[in-house]
């Protein structure tokens, strides 16, 4: 019997190195904060990439911009469907590139991420109850215009943007030797496994229980729908992963856990009370797996954790805690 061979990886090392070049003039590089063993909590060491203070609020610019600058820009300019900060970041690309956009987000999106989007000079549509519904809408209007499709998490140019943040990590913080990621569409982590590929680094998926769209398609070997709910399904509420990551994630993330609301309501005020670092559900998820015991760190690890987006209003915390 002939094995079939799992299909090449849509975004490598050089492909993550060409975007840093490309989008440099347009991102910020975050910085990270290292915190001592017992800090927040967690007793290991950890390295919080501060990437909610990336432009926009969240580390989707990387993706958008590099999608943006690889390709020829039509007049129609540029069109997304996103739970919010996916088209927060392409209204703040097209504004720096001068281009007309056209954001799609479903009724779930908060009014704060929708102010962003419009703020930025972006038209705003809200396109139905999901993203899938949006996400369908913003296709069939970009048939009608010529608009050019920046995908959230599914297209090669927006993974290597994304895999950016973990080149730049590697850069400022060489002793990590695991990272944990918020998984929705699986754009971040995707990129994020592509550039740690053959390292030691291990990299560590983390979803909500009510959105386990990358464990549910490892569990079937492929891709396929999964419930979509809960406190960060703005953010990561993707029907299912998307097709170029999910053969990056199937060799190269070393795990994928899953954590309840309450373990993200509790981050998010660890992270305010420890560091006054105000970040959305969907940003502080993947803390979340050190605090619900959802993953524990082997003994010398140095762990790394993504706190990929802030944009919660101020006071959403408020009687929490």
């Amino acid at each position: 019997m002939t094995e079939t061979r799992p299909p090449d990886p849509a975004v490598d090392q050089a492909a993550i190195a060409a975007a840093a070049a490309r989008i440099a003039p347009f991102i910020r590089e975050t910085p990270v904060l290292r915190l001592p063993a017992g800090a927040l909590g967690v007793p290991a060491p950890l390295c919080l990439k501060l990437e909610l203070l990336q432009a926009s609020g969240s580390f989707k610019p990387r993706g958008a911009f590099n999608r943006m600058l690889a390709a020829a820009l039509p007049p129609a300019g540029v069109i997304a469907a996103s739970g919010g900060n996916h088209g927060a970041a392409v209204a703040y690309a097209a504004r720096a590139l001068q281009v007309p956009a056209e954001i799609f987000v479903p009724e779930v999106t908060g009014a704060a991420k929708r102010a962003r989007i419009e703020a930025y000079g972006a038209r705003l549509v809200v396109g139905g109850a999901t993203y899938e519904e949006a996400r369908l809408a913003a296709e069939q209007r970009a048939a009608e215009t010529g608009a050019l499709g920046v995908h959230a998490y599914d297209q090669a140019e927006v993974l290597a943007g994304q895999g950016t943040l973990a080149r730049e990590l590697a850069a400022q913080a060489p002793e990590v030797t695991h990272v944990l990621v918020a998984t929705g569409g699986g754009g971040l982590i995707g990129g994020i496994a592509a550039w740690f590929a053959g390292s030691s680094v291990q990299v560590i998926s983390v979803e909500p229980e009510g959105c386990p769209t990358l464990a549910t398609a490892l569990r079937a070997g492929r891709p396929v729908p999964a419930p979509v709910g809960g406190l960060a399904a703005d953010s990561l509420g993707a029907r299912q992963v998307g097709a170029l990551m999910f053969p990056i994630a199937a060799r190269h993330v070393a795990a994928a856990v899953l954590v309840p609301d309450a373990a993200i309501r509790a981050a998010q005020q660890r992270l305010w009370d420890g560091c006054r670092l105000l970040a959305e559900p969907g940003g502080a998820t993947a803390l979340a797996a050190l605090l619900a015991g959802a993953w524990v760190p082997p003994p010398g690890a140095r762990v790394g954790v993504i706190i990929c987006g802030g944009n919660a209003a101020p006071g959403s915390l408020d009687g929490v805690g």
